[in-house]
Protein backbone atom coordinates (compact mmCIF):
# COMPACT_ATOMS: atom_id res chain seq x y z
CA UNK A 1 0.00 0.00 0.00
CA UNK A 2 2.79 2.24 0.67
CA UNK A 3 4.63 1.65 -2.29
CA UNK A 4 1.12 2.74 -4.38
CA UNK A 5 1.30 5.99 -2.29
CA UNK A 6 4.48 6.91 -3.55
CA UNK A 7 4.44 5.94 -7.11
CA UNK A 8 1.17 8.08 -6.91
CA UNK A 9 3.65 11.17 -5.79
CA UNK A 10 5.77 10.95 -8.60
CA UNK A 11 2.99 10.33 -10.96
CA UNK A 12 1.87 13.69 -9.82
CA UNK A 13 4.88 15.31 -9.91
CA UNK A 14 5.65 14.18 -13.13
CA UNK A 15 2.57 15.38 -14.52
CA UNK A 16 3.15 19.15 -12.58
CA UNK A 17 6.56 19.36 -14.04
CA UNK A 18 4.60 18.79 -17.42
CA UNK A 19 2.62 20.81 -17.35
CA UNK A 20 4.87 23.82 -15.79
CA UNK A 21 6.79 23.57 -18.94
CA UNK A 22 4.07 24.03 -21.10
CA UNK A 23 3.12 27.22 -19.55
CA UNK A 24 6.37 28.69 -18.28
CA UNK A 25 8.37 28.23 -21.49
CA UNK A 26 9.38 31.48 -22.10
CA UNK A 27 9.86 32.15 -18.84
CA UNK A 28 12.83 29.27 -18.99
CA UNK A 29 11.29 26.77 -16.08
CA UNK A 30 14.17 24.43 -15.06
CA UNK A 31 12.70 22.32 -12.10
CA UNK A 32 9.73 22.24 -9.21
CA UNK A 33 10.10 21.28 -5.61
CA UNK A 34 7.11 20.26 -3.69
CA UNK A 35 7.37 21.08 0.27
CA UNK A 36 4.54 20.04 2.45
CA UNK A 37 3.60 21.98 5.48
CA UNK A 38 0.62 21.52 8.16
CA UNK A 39 -1.12 24.37 6.49
CA UNK A 40 0.03 25.04 3.08
CA UNK A 41 1.51 22.85 0.42
CA UNK A 42 4.57 25.15 -1.18
CA UNK A 43 5.46 25.08 -4.72
CA UNK A 44 9.08 26.67 -5.17
CA UNK A 45 9.65 27.18 -8.91
CA UNK A 46 13.01 27.61 -10.43
CA UNK A 47 13.09 29.61 -13.50
CA UNK A 48 15.23 32.40 -15.19
CA UNK A 49 13.49 34.80 -15.95
CA UNK A 50 11.16 35.69 -13.20
CA UNK A 51 9.09 38.62 -14.50
CA UNK A 52 7.35 36.25 -17.28
CA UNK A 53 6.70 33.90 -14.64
CA UNK A 54 5.09 36.28 -12.42
CA UNK A 55 3.12 38.23 -15.10
CA UNK A 56 1.60 41.83 -14.57
CA UNK A 57 0.42 42.37 -10.54
CA UNK A 58 0.88 38.54 -10.04
CA UNK A 59 -1.74 37.28 -12.60
CA UNK A 60 -0.11 34.12 -13.87
CA UNK A 61 0.89 33.00 -10.31
CA UNK A 62 -3.02 33.17 -9.45
CA UNK A 63 -4.25 31.39 -12.31
CA UNK A 64 -1.73 28.88 -11.86
CA UNK A 65 -2.12 28.32 -8.32
CA UNK A 66 -6.17 27.78 -9.38
CA UNK A 67 -5.77 25.38 -12.14
CA UNK A 68 -3.02 23.59 -10.04
CA UNK A 69 -5.72 22.81 -7.00
CA UNK A 70 -8.55 21.84 -9.56
CA UNK A 71 -6.36 19.73 -11.54
CA UNK A 72 -4.10 18.01 -9.88
CA UNK A 73 -6.00 17.87 -6.06
CA UNK A 74 -3.82 20.13 -3.66
CA UNK A 75 -4.66 21.40 -0.67
CA UNK A 76 -4.17 25.03 -0.33
CA UNK A 77 -1.19 25.27 -3.16
CA UNK A 78 1.31 28.18 -3.06
CA UNK A 79 3.38 29.09 -5.38
CA UNK A 80 6.76 30.57 -5.30
CA UNK A 81 9.24 31.93 -8.34
CA UNK A 82 12.47 31.68 -7.63
CA UNK A 83 15.06 32.96 -9.77
CA UNK A 84 18.33 31.08 -11.02
CA UNK A 85 21.30 33.32 -10.18
CA UNK A 86 24.02 31.30 -12.38
CA UNK A 87 21.53 29.74 -15.80
CA UNK A 88 24.87 29.63 -17.90
CA UNK A 89 25.95 26.83 -14.91
CA UNK A 90 22.56 24.93 -14.59
CA UNK A 91 22.19 22.04 -16.87
CA UNK A 92 18.90 21.94 -17.97
CA UNK A 93 18.59 25.79 -18.64
CA UNK A 94 21.79 25.12 -21.24
CA UNK A 95 19.44 22.40 -22.95
CA UNK A 96 16.87 24.42 -23.08
CA UNK A 97 18.21 27.42 -24.24
CA UNK A 98 20.15 24.78 -26.99
CA UNK A 99 16.80 23.60 -28.17
CA UNK A 100 15.11 27.37 -28.64
CA UNK A 101 18.03 28.55 -30.61
CA UNK A 102 18.31 24.76 -32.94
CA UNK A 103 14.84 25.31 -33.40
CA UNK A 104 14.98 28.80 -34.64
CA UNK A 105 17.43 27.78 -37.36
CA UNK A 106 20.96 28.24 -36.07
CA UNK A 107 23.58 25.56 -36.46
CA UNK A 108 24.36 23.33 -33.73
CA UNK A 109 28.15 23.78 -34.11
CA UNK A 110 28.00 27.45 -33.63
CA UNK A 111 25.18 26.92 -30.79
CA UNK A 112 27.38 24.52 -28.75
CA UNK A 113 31.12 26.56 -29.34
CA UNK A 114 28.51 29.27 -27.91
CA UNK A 115 27.24 27.55 -24.79
CA UNK A 116 30.70 25.91 -24.19
CA UNK A 117 32.10 29.12 -23.89
CA UNK A 118 29.69 30.34 -21.62
CA UNK A 119 29.55 27.35 -19.11
CA UNK A 120 33.58 27.70 -19.28
CA UNK A 121 33.72 31.50 -18.40
CA UNK A 122 31.28 30.29 -15.33
CA UNK A 123 33.77 28.46 -13.61
CA UNK A 124 32.56 25.23 -14.29
CA UNK A 125 34.75 22.55 -13.30
CA UNK A 126 33.92 20.43 -16.22
CA UNK A 127 31.22 19.58 -19.30
CA UNK A 128 29.98 17.42 -21.33
CA UNK A 129 27.65 17.87 -24.96
CA UNK A 130 26.36 15.42 -26.22
CA UNK A 131 24.03 15.66 -29.66
CA UNK A 132 22.26 12.54 -31.45
CA UNK A 133 20.49 12.87 -34.54
CA UNK A 134 19.90 14.62 -37.56
CA UNK A 135 23.17 16.59 -37.47
CA UNK A 136 24.37 15.79 -40.78
CA UNK A 137 21.49 17.69 -43.02
CA UNK A 138 18.81 16.12 -45.17
CA UNK A 139 20.34 13.63 -46.75
CA UNK A 140 22.92 12.57 -44.26
CA UNK A 141 22.41 10.00 -41.76
CA UNK A 142 22.08 10.36 -38.17
CA UNK A 143 25.12 10.30 -35.94
CA UNK A 144 25.98 11.28 -32.34
CA UNK A 145 28.53 14.08 -31.69
CA UNK A 146 30.20 14.51 -27.93
CA UNK A 147 31.78 17.60 -27.03
CA UNK A 148 34.24 17.58 -23.75
CA UNK A 149 35.85 19.78 -21.36
CA UNK A 150 37.70 19.59 -18.01
CA UNK A 151 36.82 17.07 -15.23
CA UNK A 152 34.00 15.09 -15.53
CA UNK A 153 33.16 12.11 -13.20
CA UNK A 154 30.41 8.89 -15.17
CA UNK A 155 29.97 5.88 -12.90
CA UNK A 156 29.40 5.52 -9.17
CA UNK A 157 27.66 7.05 -6.36
CA UNK A 158 29.98 10.28 -6.98
CA UNK A 159 28.20 10.66 -10.78
CA UNK A 160 25.13 11.67 -8.79
CA UNK A 161 27.11 15.26 -7.91
CA UNK A 162 27.23 15.68 -11.28
CA UNK A 163 24.50 18.21 -13.00
CA UNK A 164 22.79 16.22 -15.69
CA UNK A 165 19.51 17.27 -18.14
CA UNK A 166 18.11 16.84 -21.65
CA UNK A 167 15.65 18.27 -23.97
CA UNK A 168 14.65 17.65 -27.51
CA UNK A 169 14.70 19.39 -30.38
CA UNK A 170 12.70 19.40 -33.48
CA UNK A 171 14.04 21.23 -36.34
CA UNK A 172 12.72 20.89 -40.07
CA UNK A 173 15.40 18.37 -40.65
CA UNK A 174 14.67 16.11 -37.98
CA UNK A 175 14.80 15.30 -34.24
CA UNK A 176 17.96 16.25 -32.69
CA UNK A 177 18.50 14.86 -29.33
CA UNK A 178 20.27 17.16 -26.22
CA UNK A 179 22.24 16.35 -23.23
CA UNK A 180 24.24 18.34 -20.89
CA UNK A 181 26.10 17.21 -17.88
CA UNK A 182 27.88 20.22 -15.73
CA UNK A 183 30.23 19.95 -12.96
CA UNK A 184 29.68 22.77 -11.03
CA UNK A 185 32.68 24.68 -9.19
CA UNK A 186 31.59 24.58 -6.24
CA UNK A 187 30.97 20.39 -6.29
CA UNK A 188 33.77 18.45 -4.28
CA UNK A 189 34.57 15.18 -4.61
CA UNK A 190 35.87 13.10 -1.98
CA UNK A 191 38.58 11.30 -3.77
CA UNK A 192 39.52 14.02 -5.90
CA UNK A 193 42.38 15.72 -4.23
CA UNK A 194 44.35 18.94 -5.93
CA UNK A 195 48.13 18.40 -5.39
CA UNK A 196 47.99 22.69 -5.29
CA UNK A 197 45.91 22.87 -2.62
CA UNK A 198 47.96 20.70 -0.20
CA UNK A 199 50.74 22.65 -1.04
CA UNK A 200 49.84 25.43 -0.17
CA UNK A 201 48.30 24.52 2.77
CA UNK A 202 51.87 23.00 4.36
CA UNK A 203 53.80 25.65 3.27
CA UNK A 204 50.75 27.92 5.09
CA UNK A 205 51.47 25.65 8.20
CA UNK A 206 55.45 26.54 7.53
CA UNK A 207 54.57 29.92 7.28
CA UNK A 208 52.64 30.01 10.59
CA UNK A 209 55.10 28.00 12.80
CA UNK A 210 57.80 30.04 11.78
CA UNK A 211 55.90 33.11 12.67
CA UNK A 212 55.46 31.52 15.75
CA UNK A 213 58.67 30.56 16.28
CA UNK A 214 59.87 33.90 16.05
CA UNK A 215 57.21 35.37 18.08
CA UNK A 216 58.22 33.53 20.95
CA UNK A 217 62.02 34.31 20.74
CA UNK A 218 60.95 37.81 20.59
CA UNK A 219 59.26 37.22 23.86
CA UNK A 220 62.24 35.34 25.05
CA UNK A 221 64.56 38.32 24.10
CA UNK A 222 62.45 40.24 25.77
CA UNK A 223 62.24 39.10 29.11
CA UNK A 224 65.61 38.29 29.42
CA UNK A 225 66.31 42.11 28.84
CA UNK A 226 63.65 42.68 31.45
CA UNK A 227 65.18 40.49 33.73
CA UNK A 228 68.49 42.18 33.24
CA UNK A 229 66.93 45.70 33.73
CA UNK A 230 65.60 44.18 36.62
CA UNK A 231 69.11 43.41 38.11
CA UNK A 232 70.79 46.11 37.26
CA UNK A 233 68.04 47.66 39.54
CA UNK A 234 68.27 46.06 42.15
CA UNK A 235 72.21 46.58 41.94
CA UNK A 236 71.76 50.05 41.85
CA UNK A 237 69.32 49.73 44.94
CA UNK A 238 72.49 47.19 46.77
CA UNK A 239 75.31 50.15 45.63
CA UNK A 240 74.08 52.84 48.10
CA UNK A 241 74.28 50.36 51.01
CA UNK A 242 77.85 48.88 50.19
CA UNK A 243 78.39 53.02 50.04
CA UNK A 244 77.33 52.87 53.48
CA UNK A 245 79.18 49.64 54.77
CA UNK A 246 82.35 51.17 52.73
CA UNK A 247 81.77 54.69 54.58
CA UNK A 248 81.80 53.16 58.12
CA UNK A 249 85.43 51.72 57.10
CA UNK A 250 87.00 54.56 57.67
CA UNK A 251 85.80 55.71 60.34
CA UNK A 252 86.92 52.57 62.04
CA UNK A 253 89.79 53.25 60.38
CA UNK A 254 90.36 56.32 61.90
CA UNK A 255 89.15 54.91 65.59
CA UNK A 256 92.27 52.43 65.32
CA UNK A 257 94.60 55.34 64.57
CA UNK A 258 93.21 57.63 67.72
CA UNK A 259 93.93 53.83 69.48
CA UNK A 260 97.67 53.95 68.27
CA UNK A 261 98.15 57.74 68.95
CA UNK A 262 96.83 57.26 72.57
CA UNK A 263 99.23 54.41 72.95
CA UNK A 264 102.19 56.63 72.17
CA UNK A 265 101.39 59.11 74.08
CA UNK A 266 101.08 56.87 77.03
CA UNK A 267 104.98 56.68 77.98
CA UNK A 268 105.36 60.34 77.51
CA UNK A 269 102.95 61.16 79.81
CA UNK A 270 104.59 58.22 81.85
CA UNK A 271 107.89 60.06 81.62
CA UNK A 272 106.15 63.82 82.55
CA UNK A 273 104.98 62.03 85.50
CA UNK A 274 108.19 60.91 86.59
CA UNK A 275 110.13 63.78 85.75
CA UNK A 276 107.62 65.59 87.48
CA UNK A 277 107.65 63.18 90.46
CA UNK A 278 111.81 63.82 90.58
CA UNK A 279 111.26 67.95 90.65
CA UNK A 280 108.74 67.31 93.79
CA UNK A 281 111.43 65.68 95.75
CA UNK A 282 114.59 68.15 95.07
CA UNK A 283 112.04 70.43 96.23
CA UNK A 284 111.24 69.08 99.20
CA UNK A 285 114.70 68.61 99.89
CA UNK A 286 115.61 72.04 99.18
CA UNK A 287 112.82 73.26 101.36
CA UNK A 288 114.15 70.61 104.45
CA UNK A 289 117.68 72.79 103.71
CA UNK A 290 116.25 76.09 103.72
CA UNK A 291 114.58 75.56 107.66
CA UNK A 292 117.89 74.45 108.52
CA UNK A 293 119.19 77.37 107.45
CA UNK A 294 120.80 77.44 104.88
CA UNK A 295 119.05 79.52 101.89
CA UNK A 296 119.53 78.70 98.21
CA UNK A 297 120.85 75.45 96.79
CA UNK A 298 124.21 73.71 97.18
CA UNK A 299 127.01 75.28 95.08
CA UNK A 300 129.18 73.17 93.42
CA UNK A 301 133.03 74.18 93.84
CA UNK A 302 136.61 72.51 93.01
CA UNK A 303 136.57 70.57 96.60
CA UNK A 304 133.28 69.88 96.73
CA UNK A 305 131.52 69.10 93.59
CA UNK A 306 128.46 67.82 94.98
CA UNK A 307 127.75 70.71 96.71
CA UNK A 308 126.60 69.11 99.91
CA UNK A 309 127.79 70.21 103.09
CA UNK A 310 131.98 68.96 104.67
CA UNK A 311 129.96 68.19 108.05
Amino acid sequence: MKEKHFIEQGMRKLELDNYLIKELDRAGFTKSEIVKTPLVTRIVVNVTRPGLAIGKSGSNITQLTETIAKRFKIDNPQLEIREIEHPEIDAQAVANKMKALIERGFSWRSVVFRTVNDIQAGGAQGLEIVLSGKIAGKAGRKRKQRISYGYMKKVGEQAKLVDYAKAAAYPKVGAIGIKVKIVRPDTAFPDKAKIGDYIKKKEEVVVEEEITEEVKAEEKTAEETGAKKEKVEKKGEKAPQKEAKTGEKPKAAVKKAKKEETKEKKPEVKKEKKTEGKANEVSQVHSSKSENGQSGPPVATEGNPTGENEE
